[in-house]
């Protein structure tokens, strides 16, 4: 079985990521699909995002859960049944999910590949088109992505909407929270960044509002902005 990490968050969650190696057949076993998830597996017409697929559902199974307990809702968000808080991400061989009992979380795995320095003006304002800042561009399309799933918003715009910023060996990142109107109340986001193998992701959890730590991140963003740091 190659689990390739367990991360703890807190006591109430946990990100694992898997390396797909199996064939499909193998990873086809002990898995029960809805009908909806059998449907969509049949549309792929590629065997790696099949099995990449199949995949997260052994990681599922791993935090307790089986394909039964899985819904998406109109804008593709997964869910859990029992009001627990679950996203999901892959990247060619590596797939990975978070799930949390109590907080909206949300992860992405990324390649790192030279292909982000080309596309990196699409969403971030700040000059990093250089070789050495792969893997921080990575991080950052990451971190942006990983809230990205956590608002759900369709139009949300990685350049214009989400602002992310260093802090420490982390980031924070920030979203108004109600982009149809004009307002300075926001979605404050602890960001995490990790590698693995070649690829680099985040997992994401939303601060609680006038929380210690939404406390911390007001205060922090007034530093990156001043700093000019702001992703």
């Amino acid at each position: 079985m190659p689990l390739l990490q367990t991360i703890p968050i807190g006591s109430d969650g946990q990100a694992r990521l898997w390396e797909v190696t199996e064939s499909e057949a193998f990873l086809s076993q002990g898995i029960e699909l809805t009908p909806h998830c059998q449907q969509r597996m049949q549309g792929m017409k590629s065997e790696l995002h099949r099995r990449a697929f199949l995949s997260v559902r052994h990681l599922m199974a791993l935090a307790g859960y089986v394909d039964q307990d899985l819904h998406y809702d109109a804008q593709g968000k997964p869910h859990l049944r029992d009001g627990s808080f679950i996203s999901i991400s892959h990247s060619f061989s590596l797939t990975a999910i978070v799930v949390h009992k109590n907080i909206p979380v949300g992860i992405d795995v990324e390649m790192q590949r030279q292909k982000i320095l080309r596309i990196a003006h699409k969403f971030t304002p700040f000059p990093l088109v250089q070789p050495e800042n792969v893997l921080l561009l990575t991080h950052i399309w990451a971190c942006k992505e990983s809230i990205y799933k956590i608002a759900g918003t369709p139009g949300l715009s990685f350049l214009h909407h989400i602002e992310v910023w260093p802090a420490a060996d982390a980031f924070y990142g920030r979203i108004p929270k109600n982009l149809a109107v004009a307002t300075e109340a926001f979605d404050y986001f602890s960001l995490h960044p990790f590698e693995a193998l070649a690829y680099a992701g985040v997992w994401a959890t939303l601060l609680a509002s006038r929380s210690t730590n939404e406390a911390l991140a007001v205060k922090s963003y007034e530093v990156a902005s001043a700093n000019n740091t702001l992703y």
